[in-house]
């Protein structure tokens, strides 16, 4: 067993204030990641839904709570899921915007992610979120964004 990180930077042509408005807007977010009920207010706790995978005891639910608010510069939330063997995720998603080239860095951190036993899952998650901000995030904008980095 490994203890895993997921990081990405990428780049996008928008300013943070753009950015900020896809990671802080429930309708937005459920564009590119997942439906949710987010609220841009610290210590709220809030839910995303997707579909469930009962082969890995996931649920479809990501449990929340907004740590930390810096407009237009960082977004950090717990990141909670699962309760059986194959996953059981307590974990910090950390979202930071550096403005860059006229556009905007876009940093993902999803640490404490602890000791994984599934590697699929951690492959999983670690394709998911570059394929939602990356592409999904990115078409939304209308643009191919740069990816100056990949997971690790």
């Amino acid at each position: 067993m490994m203890k895993k990180m997921i990081k990405y930077n990428w780049f996008f042509e928008q300013s943070p204030e753009t950015v900020w408005k896809y990671l802080t807007t429930s309708e937005l977010m459920a564009q590119w990641l997942m439906k949710n009920d987010f609220e841009l207010l610290l210590g709220h706790k809030f839910m995303f839904k997707t579909n469930a995978h009962p082969e890995l005891d996931f649920d479809g639910k990501v449990y929340c709570e907004i740590l930390e608010i810096d407009p237009a510069r960082k977004l950090v939330y717990s990141w909670k899921c699962g309760d059986g063997l194959a996953m059981n995720l307590d974990s910090i998603v950390t979202w930071i915007l550096i403005p860059k080239n006229e556009g905007t860095e876009l940093i993902l951190e999803h640490s404490g992610l602890g000791e994984l036993k599934n590697t699929m899952l951690f492959q999983a998650m670690n394709k998911g979120w570059d394929e939602n901000v990356r592409v999904k995030m990115g078409n939304l904008f209308n643009i191919k964004p740069q990816n100056e980095t990949t997971g690790n």
